[in-house]
């Protein structure tokens, strides 16, 4: 029900931004058809986003062949979640990150950078793993692609509004106005940005370590990939920043703690919250890796990395045909 009510204020929000925007740029007339446009965009958003938000991360589908452990682990922690499996896609970017996206359980997917395939062993990419399905299972991600959709869409309004508002004659504001869209757009992106409770990912924290079993590897997962996330640019995150909130981790420049504008809680409270977590669940802290595993010497085609090492081999996003001519590469490429 939170999320259902959160979804219906957020449309009515940017629907309500839209109208705006369309009245500065063209009056009434302009109002209502910037209305028709949002209703329109809402729909299409509805049932697309997910698909669009993929391809705006060059997000590549995986299948079984190509990476028989990682659709393991998914369905796995998905049963463990009480969730259909979801797609797996792999982002090609060298910055550790990971997303969920899809309308419901039932039309979603979970996208992995292989950043994150080549940094984390088996128990952290688990953990974030985990996380996105919280995500997913608690429907949060109907919110984010709906949210990340439609911010860039009044972005390009607010642009075309500063092309023309200062040359229709029909702007009641002119010049004005053209000011104010300046203003406009860097403001709907912020209010997007805090419209998705920041809560949610402490919840998906929780969630997520619970479904796993393992608090402690989900925090040095969110260790490793916000130090990594600073060192490392994702240029479809830079062209794209209304989906920054969409990862685990804010894929742009990382924000220095908890205050009004972060898309994301302070990465040093949500490890602390995990640890605070393990603690109560009788994890031992010195056993840092008490459930390690790794890709079989001979399925990742090298020898089995020591416990706690990452040990990942990207998995290959070629074609049937291309697997059957480079077969003796192995399934990881």
């Amino acid at each position: 029900m939170v999320n259902a009510i959160r979804t219906t204020f957020l449309l009515a929000v940017l629907t309500g931004l839209f109208m705006a925007i369309g009245f500065v740029i063209g009056g009434q007339g302009g109002m209502m058809l910037a209305l028709l446009m949002a209703l329109m965009m809402n729909l299409f958003s509805f049932w697309n986003s997910d698909k669009i938000v993929l391809r705006m991360q060059n997000a590549k589908a995986i299948s079984y062949q190509q990476s028989p452990d990682l659709h393991e682990m998914v369905d796995r922690l998905s049963q463990n979640a009480g969730i259909p499996s979801p797609k797996i896609y792999l982002i090609q970017s060298d910055q550790p990150n990971a997303f969920a996206t899809g309308r419901n359980p039932e039309n979603a997917a979970v996208a992995v950078s292989t950043g994150l395939i080549k940094l984390l062993n088996y128990d952290e990419i688990e953990g974030v793993v985990a996380h996105e399905l919280a995500h997913i299972r608690s429907r949060d991600t109907l919110t984010m692609t709906i949210t990340a959709t439609l911010a860039g869409a009044i972005s390009m309004l607010a642009q075309f509004g500063l092309f023309f508002g200062a040359r229709n004659n029909n702007s009641p504001i002119g010049p004005i106005g053209s000011i104010l869209m300046v203003i406009v757009a860097p403001l709907a992106a912020l209010l997007v940005q805090m419209a998705v409770s920041r809560v949610r990912e402490y919840e998906a924290d929780r969630d997520g370590a619970e479904i796993c079993g393992n608090p402690e590897a989900l925090a040095r997962a969110l260790d490793k990939i916000s130090n990594y996330a600073k060192q490392i640019a994702n240029p479809y995150a830079r062209r794209a920043p209304g989906m920054a909130h969409m990862f685990i981790i804010n894929p742009l420049v990382g924000q220095r703690g908890d205050n009004l504008f972060s898309t994301h809680p302070d990465v040093k409270n949500r490890i602390k919250a995990l640890m605070d977590m393990a603690q109560s669940m009788q994890i031992a802290q010195n056993d840092q890796w008490p459930r390690s595993r790794h890709i079989e010497a001979q399925q990742a085609g090298q020898t089995t990395h020591r416990a706690g090492a990452a040990g990942w081999r990207v998995p290959s996003t070629t074609s049937d045909q291309d697997e059957q001519d480079n077969s003796s590469k192995g399934p990881w490429g």
